[in-house]
């Protein structure tokens, strides 16, 4: 929701506020509205895919600001969409709106608040690691949030500006003059300076009556009823132009539905059936404000959640753990996908991902659905809407969101493998918390179009083979001329369709009750570093040396996906067809070559004087001999520089092995 134009009035009479020291209190929390203010004030890699852990670290320091002050915080945040689909129109102009300037942000490098895709998630997990009461509604989280805060008599933390209009005694705390990060201290307590503003204090600066601030708000227009868009007269025009011009207006009246017909009649000749039409879209629209019992207070007190959905998936949906389309799924019939960061000539890099949330729509609408389900997506730089059917492949016809919850945890991880298409050898060796971020990637490997470039692969597997490490030596570089690059978009959209791979696999995998444990998000992707290190490759640059655990971790994620990266072997007709296509044609078939040579150039990393790390480099070439070729795994890991300079006159690409690139 939203009243338009009222932040602005607000900013333009900040008389209205009254400053507060905040402390040992409850505080009730917009959790999208602080979701966004955390991410988009702070200066985080939007562009590149996100820098999660440092939004983790932002979110860390946020809870801990308000704990040291006694503050108690509940989240709330929105679920699904409103199934009255009354605000549809305005949903599809910011969609549309957010798809524009994703390309404009892919072309000119800028900053324009596009959320990064698992951005979302980050912040519930870590809220939830952090123990903070949090709840995701139905539907919109306005009236929940109003409803809980009025129970509880405590401030709401929003940025909404239909806070401005709900009646709440403990007063409501715009985010954007809530300095959190300036904790103060009178004597032994501890307090966050802050701006609370009553309707009580607009109603008397304004000389309005308090019943017609609702009236007010309905008359300026939200994403409900907007009386802008009537053939109104110009006297209605003139009165509605200028919010301080609408409430000098109003003083004039005592209750709404004078105010009402008084408005409608200056709008000009209508028919009886419009004048109807809409005095009732104004009183819906002052409804809209009015406050009723909070069905969340027993679910943050007791655990006992509203009904809606049968199992525990009830409380998994209300405890934010499931995403909120799946309720549009459910309710709607209806996905709405994620925006990227990406050219408009490029495809919507969530169509990758498709066949996953294909399984999702089997297992939530059962094998009888005889609909599909709406996917709102980009084409270019429009909006599209299209119809796609559920897919049973590995969903046996019992298992459905009815019986989610009695199925055993063999049955669910059989149908997250096989829709990822991933045998369950393959991640036998790897500790539980990597497997379903691998696993998705195998996915990725297989499906991506066109195939992922084998650098992209390398720097997701640097990445998650130590991240510390990896920042440190990177983030060093900041300074360097070469490190604000400008953004490649190929990269870019192979690593979109990674996420978009990534962020399917785990809503599937809560959705059938977390058969795989779920990764920290937070961990698995490092937006500017990830691409500067593919920069780095491309560049012909040499990485510095891992850590003896590091290379380890990254020869276990290397053997895990290499069975869906190793191109097959090479008939005699490819050999020859090879050898016969220009430079050109070479390049473009080049994309994911042979993965054996990155493990011949990982020990290559390793100081020539560790005993310890040349044995365990040995070690792997011996555990990895029998699905490699053995005439590039049999290399040796220590070499003296005279071997060196001899096998370096061979090729240039084992020059630069010796090197240890990379």
């Amino acid at each position: 929701m939203g009243v338009h134009r009222l932040r602005s009035l607000m900013e333009n009479h900040p008389r209205i506020y009254r400053d507060i020291r905040l402390r040992n209190s409850r505080l009730v929390v917009d959790g999208l509205n602080l979701l966004y203010h955390l991410y988009f004030s702070s200066g985080l890699d939007q562009n590149h895919g996100g820098d999660y852990a440092a939004f983790e670290n932002m979110i860390e320091r946020f809870v801990s600001a308000l704990r040291v002050c006694g503050v108690s915080p509940y989240v709330v945040m929105d679920g699904g969409s409103d199934p009255s689909d009354r605000k549809l129109e305005t949903v599809n102009k910011r969609v549309t709106n957010r798809i524009q300037r994703a390309h404009r942000a892919a072309v000119s490098g800028q900053q324009l608040d596009i959320l990064p895709q698992l951005a979302k998630l980050v912040f519930k997990q870590t809220l939830a690691r952090l123990e903070v009461p949090l709840a995701q509604c139905y539907a919109e989280a306005d009236h929940e949030i109003a409803a809980l805060a009025a129970e509880w008599q405590c401030p709401v933390l929003s940025n909404d500006s239909d806070f401005y209009v709900f009646e709440l005694q403990g007063g409501f705390l715009p985010i954007s003059l809530f300095r959190w990060e300036e904790v103060k201290q009178t004597g032994s307590h501890q307090y966050i300076p802050c701006k609370r503003y009553n309707t009580s204090s607009f109603c008397i600066f304004f000389n309005i009556q308090p019943q017609l601030l609702p009236a007010f708000a309905a008359l300026a227009g939200n994403d409900y009823v907007d009386l802008r868009k009537t053939d109104s007269t110009r006297k209605w025009a003139q009165v509605a132009s200028d919010l301080e011009g609408l409430l000098h207006w109003l003083k004039g009246f005592q209750q709404p539905q004078d105010a009402f017909e008084a408005a409608v009649g200056m709008m000009g000749d209508m028919n009886q059936k419009k004048k109807g039409e809409l005095l009732q879209g104004l009183f819906v629209g002052m409804e809209d404000y009015k406050i009723h019992p909070s069905s969340l207070k027993k679910f943050f007190i007791h655990g006992i959640a509203p009904p809606f959905i049968p199992g525990k998936e009830v409380r998994e949906a209300l405890s934010g753990f499931l995403s909120p389309n799946i309720l549009d799924v459910l309710v709607l019939g209806r996905m709405s996908l994620s925006t990227t960061v990406d050219h408009k000539d490029k495809p919507s890099a969530v169509l990758v991902s498709r066949p996953i949330r294909q399984v999702m729509y089997a297992l939530l609408l059962g094998i009888r659905c005889p609909r599909g389900v709406e996917e709102r997506d980009r084409v270019g730089l429009e909006l599209k809407v299209t119809s796609v059917q559920p897919a049973f492949r590995g969903v046996k016809p019992q298992l459905n969101l009815n019986s989610l919850h009695k199925a055993e945890s063999s049955q669910c991880l059989q149908v997250l493998l096989e829709t990822l298409g991933v045998p369950q050898d393959c991640l036998g060796r790897l500790p539980s918390d990597l497997r379903l971020q691998v696993a998705a990637t195998c996915y990725w490997l297989k499906k991506a179009t066109p195939p992922p470039d084998l650098r992209v692969l390398k720097a997701l597997l640097l990445w998650w083979s130590n991240e510390d490490s990896t920042r440190q030596r990177i983030e060093s570089e900041k300074h360097n001329q070469h490190y604000n690059h400008k953004l490649d978009m190929d990269v870019s959209h192979s690593l979109n369709q990674w996420q978009a791979c990534l962020k399917d696999s785990l809503r599937l995998n809560q959705l059938l009750g977390r058969p795989l444990p779920e990764p920290q998000t937070s961990r698995l992707y490092e937006g500017t570093i990830v691409h500067h290190i593919i920069w780095r490759m491309k560049s012909g640059l040499k990485l510095k040396k891992l850590d003896p655990p590091s290379v380890r971790r990254y020869r276990s994620l290397l053997a895990a996906t290499r069975r869906f990266s190793i191109p097959e072997p090479a008939t005699p007709s490819d050999t020859q067809q090879k050898a016969t296509a220009s430079p050109q044609q070479q390049k473009q078939q080049q994309p994911l070559t042979d993965l054996t040579t990155s493990l011949k150039q990982l020990f290559l990393l390793y100081d020539d004087d560790d005993e310890e790390v040349e044995t365990e480099a040995h070690s792997g070439i011996r555990g990895e001999r029998d699905a490699l070729l053995d005439d590039l795994v049999s290399v040796r890991t220590r070499y003296k520089t005279k071997e060196r300079n001899k096998h370096c006159n061979s090729t240039e690409l084992v020059h630069k092995q010796c090197k240890g690139i990379l």
